[in-house]
């Protein structure tokens, strides 16, 4: 999630003050992501050192309004206009407890899985009670809340088609008798570097 081209976004529609940001984003996104101020202010002292926003007027309760520069303005359209890349090597907590898992002695994989797997649908049955009670929007506000709701919905539909996935694999590798707990390595990795380097790094040593 990209707080820095969201506040940005917002800040396209006009001056605003950190308390005020928070609550647009809060309001706009249905609450989903909750940031605290400080982050808010945080992340405006990096956005008007880099020439996004600038400092503008400061009302009777104190309160500094920030704006938007036109070169935040074409930072937002090209914010809007551009793909979300998300990397390949990005750390997914849960595949990597599973990949821990299964090579340890003493783990039930199977029960670890069914037990991710009844949290997630307890959740998915939640987030589709929350939709379907709202699920013809009256406003803008409520169409983007379901927006991320929706969001929600599908990523915990494949997170459930995944672990069943998972668990089909874990039973063919039993049966190919492929499946076991991995020992420690009794090899010393050499200090300030991997174990084991790829062909790629290998060729350039």
């Amino acid at each position: 999630m990209s707080v820095r081209q969201s506040l940005l976004a917002i800040l396209n529609q006009g001056p605003c003050y950190g308390y005020q940001l928070r609550s647009e984003f809060d309001r706009r996104t249905g609450s989903t992501w909750p940031i605290n101020v400080g982050q808010i202010y945080n992340t405006l002292d990096r956005l008007e050192r880099d020439g996004l926003v600038q400092k503008a007027d400061i009302d009777a309760d104190g309160q500094n309004y920030y704006e938007i520069t036109d070169a935040g303005r074409t930072e937002v359209t090209n914010w809007l206009g551009s793909p979300v890349v998300r990397a390949a090597s990005a750390r997914d907590e849960l595949a990597i407890k599973l990949a821990i898992a299964v090579t340890l002695p003493g783990v039930d994989i199977t029960h670890v899985i069914q037990v991710q797997r009844n949290s997630t649908l307890k959740t998915l049955q939640e987030l589709t009670r929350t939709k379907n009670a709202t699920d013809n929007p009256e406003s803008s506000e409520e169409l983007a809340w379901l927006l991320v709701v929706d969001s929600m919905i599908f990523a915990a539909e494949a997170e459930v088609r995944w672990l069943d996935h998972s668990e089909t694999r874990l039973a063919r590798a039993v049966a190919a008798g492929v499946a076991g707990p991995i020992p420690l390595s009794t090899e010393v990795p050499k200090r300030g570097r991997p174990a084991k380097v790829s062909a790629a790094e290998a060729a350039h040593e």
